[in-house]
């Protein structure tokens, strides 16, 4: 907060939403029931991962949705989220929880990962 991120909860996303976030390369990550957003507003769109890939041909999504999918991760695995996601391939999308996350910011269900 002293260099600048400004925090207000955000019903939508059902999280404690860090705005303007100085540190990292953009975008936003959640951990737990916290996004960290280096920008203003959640309500910008971006690329899936399977998009940026070139895997496929998908719209633009709502950041929010994405990062709201990561929040119900989370509510289900609690403290064995990280592990679990590292352990799936990180921030890749090779990652199942990325995929899903990218699937319920697409089609607003699907947001717990498919396992293959």
């Amino acid at each position: 907060m002293p260099a600048g991120a400004r925090p207000r909860w955000n019903r939508r996303d059902c999280a404690l939403v860090f705005h303007r976030w100085p540190w990292g390369p953009g975008g936003a990550i959640t951990l737990g029931m916290v996004i960290l957003h280096t920008g203003d507003s959640l309500d910008v769109a971006c690329a899936t991962y399977e998009h940026r890939a070139g895997r496929c041909l998908h719209p633009s999504v709502r950041l929010g949705d994405h990062e709201r999918a990561h929040v119900f991760q989370y509510m289900v695995l609690g403290p064995l989220f990280l592990p679990v996601y590292l352990a799936c391939g990180g921030v890749s999308v090779r990652n199942p929880f990325e995929r899903a996350a990218d699937r319920y910011a697409l089609q607003g269900r699907g947001w717990w990962p498919r396992l293959r």
